[in-house]
C-alpha cells in the first residue's frame, strides 16, 4: 500500500473519550481538540518518516521500518519502542496504552487508535 504523501486533517470521532482514556492532560486535549493536524509521509518501501505538523509550528516525527523496533513518540510527547508491522495493508503499531492503525481508504489517510474499547477515529484528505 502507498502511503506517501501530505494529509490535512478532515474529521474525527471519538477524541475526547479517547484522550480522556489514554491520560492525555488538558492542556493537551484541548490543544488538540479540531486541530488542523497536517500529516506528511515518506515512504522508501518498508522505510517511513510520519511527520505530524500541528497549527503554532509544533511537529512530531516518527521513523521506522516495517518489522523493525523504533523508538516513537506518542500523542502526549512520551517516547518509548514498538515494532511497527503490516498487517492486511494497513500499519500497525502498538503504543503504550492504545493500537493505532494506519490505511489509505478512498484517497484518505484514515487512522484508528483503540484503548480498553474505546476507539478514535482520525480522516485526513490528499492535498498533496
Amino acid at each position: 500500500m502507498a502511503f506517501a504523501g501530505k494529509y490535512e486533517f478532515e474529521s474525527d470521532e471519538n477524541y475526547d473519550e479517547f484522550v480522556t482514556k489514554i491520560g492525555l492532560p488538558s492542556d493537551k486535549i484541548e490543544m488538540g481538540r479540531n486541530c488542523k493536524i497536517v500529516t506528511e509521509v515518506v515512504q522508501n518501501g518498508n522505510d517511513f518518516t510520519w511527520t505530524q505538523h500541528f497549527p503554532g509550528g509544533r511537529t512530531t516525527t516518527n521513523t521506522f521500518t516495517i518489522g523493525k523496533e523504533a523508538e516513537m513518540e506518542t500523542m502526549g510527547g512520551r517516547k518509548f519502542k514498538a515494532t511497527v508491522k503490516m498487517e492486511d495493508g494497513k500499519i500497525v503499531a502498538d503504543f503504550p496504552n492504545y493500537r493505532h492503525t494506519s490505511e489509505i481508504s478512498g484517497g484518505k489517510l484514515v487512522e484508528i487508535s483503540s484503548s480498553s474499547g474505546v476507539v478514535y477515529k482520525r480522516t485526513s484528505k490528499k492535498i498533496a
